[in-house]
């Protein structure tokens, strides 16, 4: 239930987006944030909001921040089979009292078919009830405005002249309009993956429909793509940690990020220890959910077309000064991987590998993915399923599985506190 993570054009947002390594003040979430993400099947999916809440909570380990994920197949603007848009928000939103919540709807509302005033006049009209109606009920509440993911007119022919996708950019506007009268922020989930997925159309025909399979939900990888559009538009920083040493000496040229320690060298031989104060994002792994991983062939041209790693995941280490032709790397004792002199002098990203690091990231995921099918299963089997039944049977075991979530969570937290690492750094065997 609970899936497992633009092309150049950043993605549209209100916010600025300084790089920089932990985000503090220009990073849109802060410390306390209650995050809730709302829209239609393609958030009910549980992919782009379960990748930006790893990475949020991988990135910034320090902050306190829950989130929760109030999807729904179907839903338009006005509701769906879980209830009218007053009963979705008042059950599925508010109880929560988020602090933030995302919004993102359209593909339902604009009904698969030409552009229609009438049709759009309702989305018009039932969106900004929905804003004022947030605003409303809680005061304070920062709302991000997505402009709704794009229907796949790329890969293959419109169903009719113009496309459904070009329909969805006439309310995707609307949604912009919005949220510059209403003061909110917004992000572009559709662009930067049309962009991505028209790069990708042009090396790999048959992967780049996998991004949108049934043209309506984006697979893991094309998720991926909508992941970092709304992190960029959050102003979610690229760095993960930098560290600079020079084997002659030898000596720490610069941490970003990171604290190292014990720095020596034996010979040709570097070894050290790392702190850094974040950990990357785990795209390097397999999940036992979906494919989120670099190996997999859809998602690495997701990540070929896109600027993932240069955006969002960077973890450089460079080393200067070194004498063999070719080096090793291990971390606690376990082989990362061979590089040049030259590779080691120019800077490896660390991210991009399988390490210690990314293993803890993916053991977060693993948390994010629980605890949002704990979440699913209260409120879709026992707090919608049973609306009749004795009201303390079902509050009693909605709260132990609202323990149960906190409890997860709580895990979750805890293995995102990064850890230091031995590193060692030797000359190739011959």
């Amino acid at each position: 239930m609970r899936l497992l993570l633009l092309a150049s054009l950043a993605g549209i947002a209100a916010i600025a987006a300084p790089d920089i390594a932990r985000g503090g003040d220009s990073f849109y979430l802060k410390d306390g944030d209650r995050v809730v993400f709302y829209g239609d099947s393609i958030t009910d999916q549980l992919l782009y909001t379960t990748y930006t809440e790893t990475f949020v909570v991988t990135r910034f380990p320090h902050l306190n921040l829950t989130f929760t994920h109030s999807g729904w197949g179907g839903d338009k603007v006005g509701g769906g089979e879980g209830g009218s848009i007053d009963r979705r928000l008042a059950r599925d939103v508010i109880a929560y009292r988020p602090t933030v919540v995302t919004i993102m709807l359209g593909m339902n509302d604009a009904s698969y078919r030409p552009f229609q005033q009438d049709i759009f006049d309702r989305y018009a009209s039932g969106y900004r009830h929905i804003v004022d109606e947030l605003k409303s009920d809680l005061p304070g509440v920062r709302l991000t405005l997505i402009r709704p993911s794009p229907y796949d007119d790329v890969t293959r022919e419109p169903k009719f002249e113009g496309g459904y996708n070009a329909v969805l950019l006439r309310y995707a506007d609307f949604v912009e309009e919005l949220a510059r009268e209403r003061h909110c922020a917004v992000a572009d989930l559709n662009g930067p993956l049309v962009v991505a997925t028209k790069k990708a159309f042009e090396v790999d025909k048959e992967k780049a429909a996998d991004f949108n399979p049934d043209r309506v939900h984006p697979s893991p990888a094309g998720q991926l793509i909508m992941a970092q559009s709304l992190l960029k538009a959050w102003g979610a920083p690229s760095l993960v940690s930098a560290v600079s040493l020079d084997a002659n000496g030898p000596r720490i040229i610069s941490a970003d990020g990171a604290e190292v320690t014990e720095l020596a060298r034996s010979g040709d031989a570097l070894t050290w220890t790392q702190l850094d104060k974040a950990l990357p994002f785990p795209i390097r792994h397999r999940s036992f959910v979906e494919n989120l991983d670099f190996k997999d062939p859809t998602v690495a041209l997701a990540v070929k077309t896109s600027d993932f790693f240069s955006s969002l995941d960077r973890q450089p280490l460079k080393v200067d000064g070194l004498a063999a032709a070719d080096y090793t790397l291990s971390i606690d004792g376990a082989l990362v991987g061979t590089f040049s002199t030259y590779d080691l002098g120019s800077g490896v990203n660390l991210a991009e590998l399988e390490t210690p690091m990314t293993k803890q990231a993916l053991a977060v995921h693993h948390k994010t993915i629980d605890h949002t099918q704990m979440h699913k299963y209260r409120w879709r089997d026992i707090q919608m399923r049973f609306p009749n039944a004795p009201a303390e049977y079902v509050g009693s075991a909605v709260e132990g599985l609202d323990g149960l979530e906190r409890t997860i969570v709580a895990e979750q937290h805890a293995l995102a506190q990064p850890k230091p690492h031995k590193f060692e750094l030797k000359p190739k065997a011959k």
